[in-house]
């Protein structure tokens, strides 16, 4: 079986110490995270971590079942790309005197539709919401100019189909 990139999500409730086993389920199978978010969910005292993995269907299958044995792990799931809608969000620091001397970056900052988040007279920021090799191309065009910092968020994805998670808090609760 060939390697390919599987949204993971994984409903929890909120405990300490939870990312670090989850974590731990990866690194002892010396299974990469390329990307990790977490945040609430849709449903109240339910979080969300959504994790990015390059692995084969046999290896992602078992890495649920393992995620699953976790005692606050509610329910896990496994997307390919098809499967989710995604996005990734980036910033980009610069030096000020850049935006206002450059003509180049305004023109990458318009071609891109990315959003001015703050100028003054030492720096500016701008920001990029879409999809990773987006994000990389922009990080290139923009690499000669000596960006100041840079960051990138985690993926943030939305199945297509349900996944039924009330459901099954439904049948917990009951």
């Amino acid at each position: 079986m060939e390697k390919k990139s599987y949204t993971i999500s994984v409903y929890s409730e909120n405990n300490l110490g939870l990312l670090n086993r989850i974590s731990t389920i990866f690194v002892k199978r010396h299974i990469n995270i390329e990307s990790l978010t977490v945040s609430h969910s849709e449903i109240e005292n339910v979080s969300r971590f959504i994790l990015v993995v390059n692995m084969t269907e046999d290896a992602v299958k078992k890495i649920i079942g393992q995620l699953e044995k976790q005692v606050e792990v509610i329910q896990a799931y496994y997307h390919t790309e098809d499967e989710i809608i995604f996005t990734e969000t980036a910033m980009f620091k610069f030096k000020s005197e850049l935006l206002f001397e450059n003509p180049q970056i305004q023109n990458i900052i318009k071609e891109h539709s990315m959003n001015i988040v703050t100028v003054n007279r030492n720096f500016f920021v701008v920001e990029k919401a879409g999809r990773r090799h987006e994000i990389d191309a922009i990080y290139e065009s923009f690499k000669p100019f000596g960006i100041a910092q840079f960051v990138r968020s985690g993926r943030v994805a939305i199945s297509k189909e349900a996944m039924n998670i009330r459901k099954i808090l439904g049948e917990i609760t009951e």
